[in-house]
């Protein structure tokens, strides 16, 4: 084909109407046009669909808010009160019987043989047979009190009570109880004291002067009275010197049937705790010595004779004595020449 019948054709297409290409520029501005046209329809189409679907929701929103506005409204649940009485009632019986507990414990009198329990220790429970209205309290008369502080020479030890001031609690015996060793004759391990006579521990005179002890040689030694007669005996009060305070080392008290402590020998206390003295370890404590002298229970113990033992003091070694008086009650024959059972011991509460 020449090239006089190319531009016949192209002249002929331009003459039915065919368009050239458009330049550059213009095609890029009416790309431009497009898609803003697009971007806008497409955000008209989005919140078209937002208007719908927040038309749809509302009803939902509006459910809810009802809902809690009612329950906003409605009156606080009350609890079931069958619950709340069951609930208290479980307390209370728990309560109950701890304290059951805690009442009916055993006391402990912190000794392994008789004798009154350290201040703060649970009292004896009334023995049987001897009703609570059928005791009364001990009255024990006491001296003045002359002693000042504690001597150093005293050291802590763990066979030594802690010392107390605090006035002896009340200590019960069975109604009609007397001093049974009140004048009554007095022998010793020492025959001829050191000072004094062996008559002034039965008579009377508790205080704490010259011409009112007793002074035994030194080593153990022992005093005993004779009570007469067969006896109950309830407890026993010593005094040893206590014009200044001392602890006697060694203290035992025993009661028997007769004058050589061979028949029913009983032990009433007992500190001795290494058997220096031969009479067997004891598992009472060692105490201090003052005016109140010393208060021992004998728990009912049956004995027509009576002896103290001691062995030295913190300040010496001889053995003192002021006093001793001896609480009970003769013991009647029982119907065929034998002697009643002895009653239950008395009630106490502290040892002092």
């Amino acid at each position: 084909m020449s090239n006089n019948d190319k531009h016949d054709d192209v002249a002929g297409l331009l003459h039915a109407g065919y368009a050239a290409p458009p330049p550059r520029e213009a095609f890029v501005r009416g790309l431009g046009e497009r898609m803003r046209a697009e971007s806008a329809a497409s955000r008209a189409a989005g919140a078209a669909a937002g208007a719908a679907a927040g038309a749809a929701a509302a009803p939902s929103l509006r459910a809810a808010e009802a809902a809690e506005a009612a329950a906003a409204a409605r009156p606080a649940r009350t609890p079931d009160l069958r619950w709340t009485w069951a609930a208290a009632a479980a307390a209370a019986l728990l309560f109950a019987i701890s304290l059951a507990f805690v009442v009916m414990r055993p006391g402990d009198s912190g000794s392994g043989t008789p004798g009154i329990p350290a201040a703060g220790l649970h009292p004896a429970p009334v023995p049987e047979g001897t009703p609570e209205e059928n005791l009364v309290p001990l009255d024990i008369k006491l001296p003045r009190a002359l002693v000042g502080p504690t001597p150093k020479n005293i050291k802590p030890s763990p066979h030594l009570e802690p010392y107390s001031d605090k006035p002896r609690p009340v200590f019960k015996v069975p109604a009609g109880t007397v001093n049974l060793a009140a004048g009554r004759a007095v022998t010793a391990s020492d025959p001829n004291p050191v000072v004094g006579e062996l008559k002034q521990l039965t008579d009377g005179d508790k205080e704490g002067e010259d011409g009112s002890y007793v002074d035994l040689g030194p080593g153990r030694q022992w005093v005993q009275i004779d009570l007469g007669e067969p006896c109950v005996i309830y407890a026993v009060a010593a005094w040893h010197y206590h014009a200044e305070k001392r602890v006697y080392h060694d203290v035992v008290v025993q009661a028997a049937d007769d004058p050589d402590f061979i028949e029913n020998v009983q032990t009433i206390y007992n500190n001795d705790f290494d058997n220096s003295s031969g009479l067997g370890v004891g598992k009472d404590l060692e105490y201090i010595e003052d005016y109140r002298g010393r208060l021992f229970d004998a728990r009912g113990v049956r004995g027509r004779f009576l002896r103290l033992y001691s062995n030295g003091n913190s300040s010496n070694d001889l053995s003192n004595y002021i006093e001793v008086e001896v609480y009970g009650k003769p013991a009647a024959p029982a119907p065929g020449g034998k002697a009643p059972a002895a009653p239950a011991a008395a009630t106490r509460t502290s040892r002092s």
